[in-house]
C-alpha cells in the first residue's frame, strides 16, 4: 500500500492524507474542488482529475467524503470509482453514511472484482491532524490488513468489526452519542449562567467528576466565549443524527434523547450555524433561555 489515492479533502480528509504523506506513502489526491488539492501538492502529493483517474492510478483507494450522496456520487457518477475499479484493486471508504449506502457501494465494487472496506473514524480535526482516529473497519478482512499500516498512520486504534454495514453502524451509535451529549452540556452551561453561576466553574467540578472527559474540557473554553471554529462541522452532526434515529426505526428502538438532540441541531441549522462547530448547538439553548 505504499501508492494510495485519497478522495475527498475536507477538514477530516485534507488532515489524513497529510499524514500518509508525512509517512512517506505516495499519494495521488482528487477533490470536488481541485484547488483544495494545492497544499497537498506542496507537500509531494500527485493531482488526478477525477475519482475515476485516481483508481487507475492506483491499486488502493480510500475516500472521505461529506454524506451517503456524495460517497454514492463519487462510486456511481460519472467518471466515478466504478469506472476504473477492477480485479486487484481496493476501495476504502472511511467517510460516514448508514449501512444502506455502505452495502450499495459494497455491492458496485465487487459486481466489478474489485475489493472493499468501509472504515467510518471517529473524532474530529484536531485527532485527524494528530493520527489519533479510531477507525472502525468492515468488510474484507483481507483488505482491512492490508490497510493497517495506512490506519496506523492515520489512527491510534483499529477495529474490524465483521460485515459491511457494522462498522457504519458503530459510528452512527458513536456520533448519536456524542450528539446527545453535547445538547446536555450546552444546557448545563446555559442553565448555570442564567443561575448566576460562573460557567468556567461549572467546567472545572465537571472535570473533576465522574462525567469529565475530553469532549467537555476541549469544547467549554470556546462555548463560554461563543466561539466555534469548525473542528466537525454542526450540519454533518445532524446528518448523522438523522441517519442514528433512521437505524433506530430499523430497529422499532425508542431514542426520545436523540430525537430532541436532533431537533436542537435541525433548529441550529435554520439559525445559519451549519458550518460552524457542531459544538455552536449551544446558541439554540442561549435562544431558548433568551426567550424564557
Amino acid at each position: 500500500m505504499e501508492e494510495v489515492g485519497f478522495l475527498g479533502l475536507g477538514i477530516m480528509g485534507k488532515a489524513m492524507a497529510i499524514n500518509l504523506l508525512r509517512h512517506g506513502f505516495k499519494v495521488t489526491v482528487w477533490n470536488r474542488t481541485l484547488s483544495k488539492c494545492n497544499e497537498l501538492v506542496e507537500l509531494g502529493a500527485s493531482i488526478a482529475e477525477t475519482p475515476a483517474a485516481v483508481v487507475k492510478k492506483c491499486n488502493s483507494t480510500f475516500a472521505m467524503l461529506s454524506d451517503p450522496a456524495a460517497a454514492l456520487s463519487v462510486v456511481f457518477g460519472k467518471d466515478g470509482v466504478l469506472e476504473e475499479i477492477c480485479k486487484g484493486k481496493s476501495y476504502i471508504d472511511m467517510s460516514t453514511v448508514d449501512a444502506e449506502t455502505s452495502s450499495r457501494i459494497s455491492e458496485g465494487i465487487a459486481s466489478k472484482g474489485g475489493h472493499f472496506l468501509e472504515a467510518p473514524v471517529s473524532g474530529s480535526k484536531k485527532p485527524a491532524e494528530d493520527g489519533q482516529l479510531v477507525i472502525l473497519a468492515a468488510g474484507d478482512k483481507g483488505l482491512y490488513e492490508e490497510a493497517l499500516p495506512a490506519f496506523d498512520v492515520m489512527g491510534k486504534k483499529s477495529f474490524f468489526l465483521g460485515q459491511v454495514g457494522n462498522g457504519a453502524k458503530m459510528k452512527l451509535v458513536v456520533n448519536m452519542i456524542m450528539g446527545s451529549m453535547m445538547n446536555a452540556f450546552s444546557e448545563g452551561l446555559s442553565l448555570a449562567d442564567k443561575s448566576g453561576l460562573n460557567p468556567q466553574t461549572l467546567l472545572d467540578v465537571l472535570d473533576l467528576g465522574a462525567i469529565a472527559n475530553p469532549m467537555f474540557k476541549m469544547k467549554g473554553p470556546s462555548m463560554i466565549e461563543s466561539n466555534y471554529p469548525p473542528a466537525f462541522p454542526l450540519k454533518h452532526q445532524q446528518k448523522d443524527m438523522r441517519l442514528a434515529l433512521a437505524l433506530g426505526d430499523e430497529n422499532a428502538l425508542s431514542m426520545p434523547v436523540a430525537a430532541a438532540a436532533n431537533e436542537a441541531f435541525k433548529k441550529g441549522r435554520s439559525m445559519g450555524l451549519g458550518d460552524a462547530d457542531f459544538s455552536a448547538v449551544h446558541e439554540v439553548s442561549k435562544d431558548s433561555s433568551s426567550k424564557n
